[in-house]
């Protein structure tokens, strides 16, 4: 009886100790893992914010080509008729769209929907213009169709992108 009491007055404060250095460690490689875990997090986001930057700047690049007055007087030539000047037109848009899709990578999905529905709208809004003309006129009639239905309107999908870019980017900030 004896001995084993003293095996337990031995064995009980061993396993306090062994207990007690358990948690201890357990403790310290958790918040070593946190840490790191942190670092981690850190050092990912020094390296895409600098490309998410740069993806707001070529978006709102894209939305000033393809606004419709910038693109007027970008693309517009003397003696065009209005069907080869809407062809001309709807040809830049959508490549400036191709050249920059691959930025939808590091924007929200909802700024990218805005950016397609702008594009969109600018099409649609020339499309609309075309139906207006005649298809053998000059490109300045179509040119003039588009810029009323533009003042008509007011605020234009390209502004609304414009102004959705501007405050996801300030999200960065």
């Amino acid at each position: 009886m004896d001995t084993v009491l003293e095996i337990f007055k031995l064995t009980i404060p061993g396993l306090i100790v062994l207990a007690t250095a358990y948690f201890l460690l357990k403790q310290y490689l958790d918040n070593q893992r946190a840490i790191k875990q942190i670092e981690l997090k850190q050092n990912q986001q020094n390296t895409t914010t600098p490309l998410r930057l740069q993806a707001y700047e070529r978006l709102s690049l894209l939305c000033e080509r393809i606004a419709l007055p910038s693109l007027i007087l970008r693309l517009r030539q003397e003696g065009t008729s209005s069907a080869q000047f809407r062809a001309t037109l709807m040809l830049a848009i959508q490549q400036e769209y191709e050249y920059n899709i691959t930025q939808q990578v590091y924007v929200s999905e909802q700024l990218w929907e805005i950016i397609k529905l702008s594009r969109d709208d600018s099409m649609n809004t020339i499309s609309l213009a075309y139906e207006l003309v005649d298809p053998k006129a000059e490109s300045e009639e179509l040119a003039q169709a588009i810029m009323s239905i533009l003042e008509k309107r007011g605020v234009t999908a390209i502004d609304k992108a414009l102004i959705a870019i501007k405050k996801e980017a300030a999200i960065l900030f």
